[in-house]
């Protein structure tokens, strides 16, 4: 026996031209409706399940319907709720119909376009890199922390109220939910070993061996990338507020040097936080006191500052090598900054020394061809007077002559390397001596040449050196012939 009454085929039947159905197969076609109403209801209860729901909708049923091969019903899909309507013909069984609003074509036809919706677009995003939150839309902004953390009672309840606390965004009247920021945990251990590797380094009591071995840490050890952000930070604070103490300043030159050097670092995040303190120990005007500018060894006359310069340089070379490929700015940033303090001639010359050496380390023998060849014959000007002087710039004088010298040297340093590379050396090449190689020049030729390129005073340096392959060079990237 069907639960579906029979007269409901018929008057289904009569709907589209079949009369006079008999009661054997009206109630036969009952049972299979019957049926397949269960099939659809069970295939649909199905999708709410899956979809978590405890509420049959219209959607369950049309996807029912397409696992069944059944074209699906159209126009019951709607997101606000159905109104059914009853309607009464005389004495038989009333029929329910849903309410349905009339629609005007002619309004439908003048009514404007609705918007076109947006694509469907998704973006990724940090949340923190190394323990860092960036500073990007996605995430809090410290005012929005600060307020919430002023707004959050205290107590054991404070995480959950702020877990769960929201804003309303005034542009979309939409609550937004803001996520608390993580903070970040040390355990005790890394706590300690931060304050000990910070005071036996800081400390000028503490021992070259124990400094060193502090040092070797760092050097070595895989499992302090949590400590990073304090290191760097570390050597900020110190380098800002220990310009007058060059054994603090040196100290934390070997400390970045470290970090570099540990391969379990992950270290490029912040090497836009490590270039500040490095240009201050290479550019700087005054590095040290005035009890602290010589060196510690006795024989010495030059101030201890310009190894601190020396190390500095070093420190750049090692970050354009390793980071110049993945940041495109990085180099040309350097290079104008060095550049910018190299052609000044208000600066002093402690910063035109590490101008020049930081140029050669960034950018190596282009650098040196390219921008400190074409202004040294014009930077004589800045020096020889002090040069010829015996004041108390005499010596910085020198040391900025010396250390044109230096990185001028490096003109034949890669060509050498250049031939060696290709199989073969020039003839005369690195001899004591020069030798003209072109018919008729003779040797003081080719040292107005040199010198009309470098200026007397580095010319004349040069020319000193008896270094052939050297004064090839550097007539040949000044765009002349030797």
């Amino acid at each position: 026996m069907s639960l579906w009454n029979g007269d409901t085929i018929k008057d289904v039947s009569e709907s589209v031209g079949v009369a006079n159905l008999s009661e054997d197969v009206a109630k036969n076609l009952a049972m299979d409706v019957e049926y397949r109403i269960h099939q659809v209801l069970q295939e649909a209860l199905k999708f709410m399940h899956h979809a978590k729901r405890t509420t049959l909708g219209t959607q369950d049923i049309s996807n029912a319907l397409r696992v069944l091969d059944v074209e699906p019903l159209y126009g019951y899909e709607s997101t606000r709720p159905l109104r059914f309507g009853e309607a009464s013909l005389g004495q038989a069984q009333p029929i329910f119909y849903v309410e349905d609003d009339e629609v005007d074509f002619e309004k439908l036809i003048n009514a404007p376009l609705p918007k076109v919706p947006r694509d469907v677009t998704f973006t990724g995003h940090w949340l923190a890199v190394e323990g860092v939150q960036p500073a990007i839309p996605q995430n809090p902004t410290p005012s929005e922390a600060a307020r919430l953390s002023e707004t959050t009672p205290k107590g054991a309840s404070s995480n959950t109220t702020l877990s769960a606390a929201s804003t309303l965004n005034p542009t979309t009247n939409e609550t937004v939910t803001i996520k608390p920021l993580v903070k970040h945990v040390l355990s005790k251990e890394l706590q300690l070993y931060f304050e000990r590797i910070s005071t036996s380094i800081t400390d000028e009591s503490t021992t070259d061996t124990i400094r060193n071995a502090a040092l070797a840490s760092l050097r070595n050890d895989p499992g302090l990338h949590q400590l990073l952000p304090y290191f760097v930070q570390f050597i900020s604070e110190k380098t800002t507020h220990g310009l007058r103490n060059l054994f603090t300043l040196t100290q934390m030159m070997s400390l970045t040097h470290a970090l570099l050097e540990n391969e379990s670092f992950f270290i490029e995040p912040y090497v836009s936080s490590l270039i500040p303190p490095i240009l201050t120990c290479l550019i700087g005007k005054h590095l040290g006191s005035i009890t602290s500018s010589t060196s510690s060894d006795p024989h010495s006359q030059t101030p201890a500052h310009y190894a601190l310069r020396d190390l500095s340089a070093s420190l750049l070379k090692l970050i354009c090598k390793r980071f110049g490929d993945s940041s495109h700015t990085l180099k040309p940033r350097l290079t104008r900054t060095c550049l910018k303090h190299f052609l000044d001639p208000a600066k002093p010359l402690p910063t035109h020394y590490g101008s020049i050496i930081g140029l050669a380390a960034i950018g190596g023998r282009e650098a040196v061809r390219v921008l400190i060849l074409p202004n040294t014959k014009l930077y004589e000007t800045v020096i020889r007077p002090e040069i010829e002087d015996d004041g108390a710039r005499k010596n910085e004088a020198e040391m900025c002559l010396r250390a044109l010298v230096g990185v001028i040297k490096l003109l034949e340093e890669e060509e050498e390397k250049e031939e060696g590379a290709a199989g073969g050396n020039a003839k005369g090449k690195g001899k004591n001596g020069v030798t003209p190689t072109t018919p008729g020049a003779t040797a003081e030729e080719v040292k107005a040449k040199l010198i009309s390129i470098l200026g007397e005073l580095v010319g004349e340096e040069v020319w000193r050196l008896r270094r052939e392959g050297l004064v090839k060079a550097v007539v040949e990237a000044g765009g002349m012939k030797v």
